[in-house]
């Protein structure tokens, strides 16, 4: 049973939360209980439900509690299937959610969707500004998603959470694909799924890298440059995928630059191997700058241990800018990607139902 706390108004309630360190750090919406119940009833599952267990403090993750966090963060009721999904995702042994809530590296948990809940769950974004402000969903879905972490799993900066400095996507972290304006057959599709399943996928990332490309038409072979700018950003010297390496990886390209790789023939799957075999750091700058990592023969280090390991999806506006986001790659499994299958078809609506 969740523990009640009272107080004598909405204001009071507010500042009660953050006294006993239950937010993170912004406003909430109070979760009053008949908030949460119909969270709970839109969720289309039982209150007690358990979820499974979050790392560090191992707190159990109910339904309700999930329902608790999405009140908290704004979420609307249609929002709930995705946030479930997202934190069943993290809880699975193979994202390592107790090792990354503990590290000192910046990682935070990036929420990806696709299928139908894009749109059933939302609208979820995927087109401009899409990690940016003004998207209610991807801004409540992934806040939602932190506050479990923190009130379920008891990450408490500086006490539990080790992060030395964080990023601003461990508030929110979440977009859907574009995959209407995508060539290449959706991301859910490529790790097993069927088409019209919807999936949310979870992995840690560091903040976004921008990368500037401006194509030349003129030029057949002017996709390679595209390439070899992704790879420097995923594999840079200074982070954990070009010295530690091995963990997984995410690059959002914009129409643009698919239309570029696309128009050369690649496949998404084509696109990852040539990502992969450009990412890696010459065995003279690990000797040079890595020298407490290089070994006694330092060689090229690889950033991946293979092409599955770069998540490759469209989104965001067209032009010169795409974006990579490298990642923790440490950990049991190295903070691995995981995909659920979300259950919305377990969704009650509640007619006429307000957004508090």
């Amino acid at each position: 049973m969740t523990d009640i706390l009272s107080a004598r108004d909405e204001e009071a309630a507010l500042e009660e939360l953050h006294r006993l360190g239950c937010t993170d750090g912004l406003p909430v919406v109070i979760p009053t209980a008949e908030r949460v119940s119909r969270m709970v009833l839109a969720s289309g599952l039982d209150a007690d439900m358990m979820l499974g267990t979050m790392g560090p403090g191992h707190g159990i993750a109910t339904v309700e509690k999930v329902a608790i966090a999405a009140v908290m963060a704004g979420c609307k009721p249609d929002y709930m299937p995705v946030v479930v999904a997202a934190v069943k995702a993290v809880i699975e042994p193979e994202f390592d959610l107790t090792e990354m809530q503990a590290t000192t590296h910046c990682t935070a948990p990036l929420i990806i969707v696709n299928g139908p809940a894009r749109h059933t769950c939302g609208p979820i974004a995927s087109g401009t500004g899409a990690l940016g402000p003004g998207h209610r969903a991807n801004a409540t879905i992934g806040r939602a998603l932190r506050l479990t972490m923190i009130n379920i799993g008891k990450a408490r900066p500086g006490s539990s959470d080790m992060a030395l400095l964080g990023h601003p996507g461990k508030f929110t972290f979440c977009l859907a694909e574009d995959e209407e304006a995508s060539p290449f057959t959706p991301l859910h599709v490529s790790r097993g799924f069927e088409a019209d399943d919807s999936v949310v996928t979870v992995l840690g990332a560091e903040a976004p890298h921008s990368v500037i490309y401006a194509g030349n038409g003129d030029d057949p072979n002017s996709y390679k440059s595209l390439l070899e700018l992704l790879a420097m950003g995923l594999a840079n010297p200074p982070s954990n995928n070009g010295t530690l390496t091995g963990g997984c990886a995410t690059v959002v390209l914009n129409p643009e630059h698919t239309a570029i790789l696309h128009g050369a023939g690649l496949t998404r799957e084509d696109i990852a191997q040539e990502l992969y075999e450009r990412s890696f750091v010459e065995a003279s700058i690990v000797k040079r700058l890595f020298s407490q990592f290089a070994g006694a023969n330092p060689q090229d280090r690889m950033a991946f241990k293979g092409p599955e390991q770069i998540l490759i999806l469209q989104a965001g506006g067209s032009g010169v800018y795409s974006m990579v986001m490298p990642s923790w790659c440490v950990g049991a499994h190295a903070n691995a990607a995981v995909s659920v299958k979300v259950e919305a078809d377990l969704f009650c609506e509640i007619p006429g139902l307000a957004t508090a």
